[in-house]
């Protein structure tokens, strides 16, 4: 990728903090990612247990509309901070500082996410507003004086994430039923500002090519929030197995729940994510592709792996007998959203359609039309058998695509 510092210049404009905070220079250093970004990312490994475990105990279709609504705010304010760690130096004091801020912040965020909808919206509401905005002005404040053009982006990001931010607050103040209405459109302005380029009236969009990203910091990025949402998978299943009876059928039920996280590891970083990172870091300009495929998609990989982790759970609970809609919904549904994330997630980044990925889809989805001739432990082996297949197909049509013609 081209360097950044060409695109941004010396003493572009004549406010903002005197020292300069961002990323210089190309290669693995300049891009590496720093341990105060790692430290930082503590916090969503209880954001995440926080959402999965608030469906757990409460498995009904309410609850499950809050957790995407909460789990929407939850990503969008952790993507937010790795665009602007992008761009600043995590290793600079202004910037470590900054992080900090906003990770006990975050850290007091995530511990109202149980009761968000109920007596702690506010605790929910109003440090999540902070972060967003407070983080926002201060990337505006650090770009001032050294890259005034994406200075003047954030301008608009503040102007957007203030209205948005404005919405969530006074959802936290209103009664439960207008606050889910009120913060779904906040949650839906949020998504919608990268899309319409942050338009501002009097000031207008941004120019997509001031978003010159480093491809390889962003992917990265992005893969080790996939973890950390992995490690709460591993996380939800050995706890509950270790507070059951050992035998025959919880034996079972542990080894499904480990195959699903495995084979949701294999589906994304063996089969995606090598490809993914080298097209992204060679793009000359890949503001608009880490906004696809960087951005948006993978909320949905984490959606198919914190649903695979409340379904394991369930399974473990109660894997003989009836298996009812709720539990093959989460069982079928949280391999469908995965695979349909992964599709995406291919096509963004260079890709062709993933035909394996999308049979795989329809496949787990004639599944749950079978539920009522299973038990919750077979669901769940067979929806394995799925994502084993899909894997499968993937290598043997990925093989086919590379053999010259005759």
């Amino acid at each position: 990728m081209s360097s950044t510092t060409n695109r941004i210049g010396t003493g572009g404009g004549r406010w903002g903090m005197r020292a300069d905070v961002l990323r210089h220079g190309d290669g693995h250093d300049s891009s590496r990612v720093g341990y105060v970004e790692l430290f930082f990312d503590l916090v969503f490994v209880f954001a995440v247990t926080q959402l999965s475990h608030s469906l757990i105990a409460h498995p009904d279709l309410t609850t499950l509309l809050h957790t995407l609504i909460l789990g929407w705010a939850v990503w969008w304010l952790w993507i937010d901070t790795t665009w602007v760690t992008n761009w600043l130096d995590p290793d600079k004091v202004p910037v470590r500082t900054m992080l900090l801020v906003l990770m006990g912040l975050g850290l007091l965020m995530s511990s109202a996410i149980p009761e968000a909808f109920e007596g702690k919206a506010l605790l929910f509401a109003v440090p999540f507003v902070l972060i967003q905005v407070g983080r926002t002005l201060f990337t505006v404040w650090a770009m001032g004086r050294h890259w005034p053009e994406n200075a003047q982006n954030f301008v608009r990001i503040t102007v957007w994430l203030s209205v948005s931010g404005a919405l969530w607050i006074a959802g936290a103040l209103a009664d439960e039923q207008t606050r889910l209405v009120l913060w779904v459109v906040a949650a839906l302005l949020d998504m919608a500002g990268p899309r319409a380029l942050f338009w501002v009236p009097g000031l207008g969009p941004t120019n997509p090519h001031t978003w010159s990203v480093r491809g390889s910091h962003m992917a990265e990025r992005v893969s080790l929030f996939l973890i950390i949402s992995l490690g709460e998978s591993i996380i939800v299943t050995g706890t509950a197995f270790a507070e059951l009876e050992v035998d025959g059928v919880t034996v079972l039920a542990f080894l499904a729940a480990f195959a699903s996280t495995v084979l949701i590891w294999l589906l994304f970083f063996d089969r995606s994510e090598q490809s993914a990172t080298a097209y992204f870091s060679s793009q000359t300009n890949p503001g608009m592709v880490a906004q696809t495929a960087y951005t948006y998609v993978p909320f949905l990989l984490i959606v198919g792996i914190v649903l695979t982790a409340v379904a394991d759970e369930v399974v473990l609970l109660h894997p003989l007998g009836h298996t009812d809609t709720w539990t093959a919904g989460l069982i079928c549904g949280a391999a469908a959203v995965y695979l349909l994330g992964n599709a995406f997630f291919r096509r963004a980044t260079g890709g062709r359609w993933s035909v394996a990925h999308l049979v795989g889809v329809a496949l787990v989805l004639g599944v749950f039309l079978l539920r009522d001739t299973m038990t919750p432990l077979a669901l769940n082996w067979v929806s394995n058998g799925v994502l084993l297949a899909v894997i499968v197909g993937d290598v043997v049509l990925g093989r086919a695509q590379q053999q010259p013609e005759p």
